[in-house]
């Protein structure tokens, strides 16, 4: 078995219900779509070649027992699924950041699967794979980026219509330079959505520095 690799750092856990937790990150290399805010275009091509061993030995290193895999679309890779299960099987607490334009099923059930539904203004929203709402449980996440006041509408109709708030947590967070975060946390508190919004830790504390 063969993976591509495009870092593996140890930081802190910037987003979903995991946040500020130490976290060692795998960003596996590939990416289907071409999100228009994508802040990790870097992953998009290159990488190194490693085997799931040697991913292992590299988390291993760190004093912790939260791993984060994610991309790029690390689903994108066939050994991502033998990699979640070998991590769970390690006792490491995993969780996956993945588009959700790729069938979720086959995850290892001990991972929680931070899963995005695109909006609009991503430019990919068509990619959006419904079906795996369908497979969702309790413990995974479900992430909106919202870019526009469109993309919060539209948000806000997908939540109501498909009840996603009774299938797992639901998180908003405003794409940074295009929505203001202020103005995305009033609308929320306006409708009173059984929301979490979030804005990317990680981004506040280093900004935007590759491997934070």
């Amino acid at each position: 078995m063969a993976l591509r690799i495009t870092e593996i750092f140890y930081s802190l856990q910037g987003e979903a219900t995991r946040v500020g937790l130490p976290t060692v990150f795998v960003r596996l290399t590939g990416c289907p779509l071409r999100c228009v805010w994508c802040d990790t275009t870097y992953s998009f091509t290159g990488g190194e070649p490693a085997s799931i061993e040697s991913v292992l030995a590299e988390v291993a290193k760190y004093p912790v027992r939260q791993v984060c895999v994610t991309g790029g679309e690390p689903l994108s890779q066939k050994d991502c699924l033998p990699l979640l299960s070998a991590l769970s099987d390690a006792g490491y607490d995993v969780s996956l950041e993945t588009s959700g334009a790729l069938d979720i099923a086959p995850v290892d059930p001990r991972v929680s699967r931070i899963m995005d539904l695109k909006a609009p203004d991503s430019g990919e929203s068509a990619k959006n794979r419904w079906e795996n709402l369908a497979v969702l449980q309790p413990r995974d996440e479900i992430k909106i980026v919202i870019a526009s006041r469109a993309d919060y509408e539209w948000a806000r109709q997908v939540l109501r219509e498909h009840r996603l708030d009774q299938l797992c947590s639901v998180l908003l967070s405003p794409a940074q330079g295009l929505v203001e975060a202020r103005a995305l946390a009033e609308w929320i508190l306006e409708d009173g959505l059984n929301v979490r919004f979030q804005m990317q830790l990680h981004k506040l504390l280093w900004g935007n520095i590759k491997g934070k």
